[in-house]
C-alpha cells in the first residue's frame, strides 16, 4: 500500500468558522496543561468533535522513549515509566523519537479496566512479576484524551479520569498489588445539554467551559458548509491553503509555552479576580487559580508579559460560569451573570 492511501488527513484548525470560544479555551489549555481541562457543550451538528481532532494536528510532535507504552519524556523524570527511570537510573542508553502529540477518544461503553488498565493477578503470583497491561490513560499520557458526550459517563469513571489529569498519576490497585504510572493529559470533554449536564461537583473540576450554538447568520452557515465540500473534495489541496497560517499557531503556542513562566499579573488584579468569585459565591478557590491562569496563558499566546483587566475580561466568563450552579437541575449562566460581577468590581461600564 503506498503512503498516498495511508494518509489521513485532518480538517485544518485555522479554516474553522466561528466557536471562537471554543477554540480560544482549546488553545489556552495547551499553552498550559495546569488550567485543567475543558468541558464544551453545544448542539448536536456544531462541530465539536471536528475542531478537538483539528487541535491535535496543530501541536508540535513531542519526544518519547521508543517503544515505551506510556509516552514517557526521555528528559523529565516525573514523566517517566518506571522501566525507563530504571534505565536513566543506570545510565542505560534509551532510544529517543519524535511522535505526534496522542489523541486519544474515550468511547461510550469504556469500562475502568480499560481505562485505566489491568494486572494480570495469576502472573503476578506464579511469576512475581508486576504484570500490567495498560490502558487508555497510559496511552493518552503527554497529550489529549477527548471523551464525547462525557455527560453520558459514569460519574465513578469521570471521577477517575478527573483525579488522573489533576494528578498526573494513574495508580490500578487489584488484590494487593499496586501500579502507578505517569498519566499527565489534557482532559477534553463535550456533550449536548439537552442529554443532561455533569453534576455540579463534577463540573467544576473542569478548568473551563465552552458553549458552542449553531450560528444563525446564513452567510457563516453557507460558508461552513463550502469549507467542509471543498475539504472532501480535495483535502490535500484544502490543507495546502492553509498550512502558512497553520504553522504560524503552532509557533505561537511554542513561544506561548516557552515565555508562560514570565508573564506577572499584579496583585490588585489578583484580588479583583478573588472578590468577583467571592461575589458569585463560587465554591472553593479553583475559580480563582483557573482564571489567573487563563488569563496568563492568553498573555503568552499574544506575546506580551503583563496581564491587562481586558485579558481577564477574554476568559474570565469561561473559568467560571459552570461554577455558580448549586443545584443540578439550574441551567449553565451564559456570561451575563460572571460579566456583570466583573464589570462591578473592576469599576466597568
Amino acid at each position: 500500500m503506498n503512503k498516498k492511501t495511508n494518509e489521513r488527513h485532518v480538517f485544518p484548525f485555522m479554516s474553522i468558522v466561528g466557536q471562537e470560544e471554543m477554540k480560544l479555551s482549546l488553545i489556552l489549555n495547551v499553552i498550559d496543561p495546569k488550567i485543567g481541562g475543558v468541558m464544551i457543550m453545544g448542539d448536536r451538528g456544531t462541530g465539536k468533535s471536528t475542531i478537538v481532532r483539528a487541535l491535535v494536528d496543530l501541536l508540535p510532535p513531542i519526544e518519547v522513549v521508543e517503544n515505551d507504552l506510556y509516552n514517557s519524556d526521555p528528559y523529565d523524570t516525573e514523566l517517566m515509566s518506571d522501566e525507563v527511570l530504571e534505565k536513566v537510573k543506570n545510565k542505560e542508553p534509551i532510544s529517543v523519537v519524535k511522535i505526534k502529540t496522542p489523541m486519544i477518544d474515550l468511547p461510550l461503553g469504556a469500562t475502568e479496566d480499560r481505562v485505566c488498565g489491568t494486572i494480570d493477578i495469576e502472573k503476578a503470583i506464579s511469576e512475581g512479576k508486576k504484570a500490567f497491561e495498560p490502558g487508555l490513560l497510559a496511552q493518552a499520557n503527554r497529550g489529549i484524551l477527548y471523551v464525547d458526550e462525557v455527560n453520558l459517563l459514569d460519574d465513578h469513571l469521570v471521577d477517575v479520569l478527573l483525579d488522573s489529569a489533576a494528578s498526573g498519576w494513574n495508580t490500578v490497585e487489584r488484590e494487593g498489588i499496586s501500579i502507578c504510572h505517569p498519566a499527565k493529559f489534557i482532559l477534553i470533554g463535550s456533550g449536548n445539554p439537552e442529554e443532561g449536564e455533569l453534576r455540579p461537583q463534577l463540573l467544576d473540576r473542569f478548568g473551563m467551559h465552552a458553549q458552542i450554538k449553531t450560528l444563525k447568520e446564513p452567510h457563516l452557515r453557507v460558508k461552513i458548509v463550502q469549507q467542509r465540500e471543498l475539504f472532501e473534495k480535495n483535502p490535500k489541496e484544502f490543507n495546502a491553503k492553509y498550512q502558512e497560517e497553520q504553522e504560524k499557531t503552532r509557533e505561537r503556542i511554542v513561544n506561548a509555552r516557552k515565555i508562560l513562566k514570565t508573564v506577572q499579573i499584579k496583585y490588585e488584579l489578583l484580588e479583583k479576580i478573588s472578590q468577583v468569585c467571592s461575589d458569585l459565591n463560587v465554591d472553593g478557590l479553583r475559580g480563582d487559580m483557573v482564571t489567573s491562569r487563563a488569563a496568563k496563558a492568553l498573555v503568552a499566546f499574544e506575546n506580551r508579559t503583563e496581564v491587562t483587566p481586558k485579558d481577564i475580561f477574554r476568559v474570565i466568563t469561561l473559568c467560571l460560569r459552570h461554577r455558580l450552579r448549586k443545584d443540578p437541575l439550574q441551567t449553565i449562566d451564559s456570561g451575563f451573570l460572571v460579566q456583570d460581577a466583573f464589570k462591578k468590581v473592576f469599576d466597568i461600564n
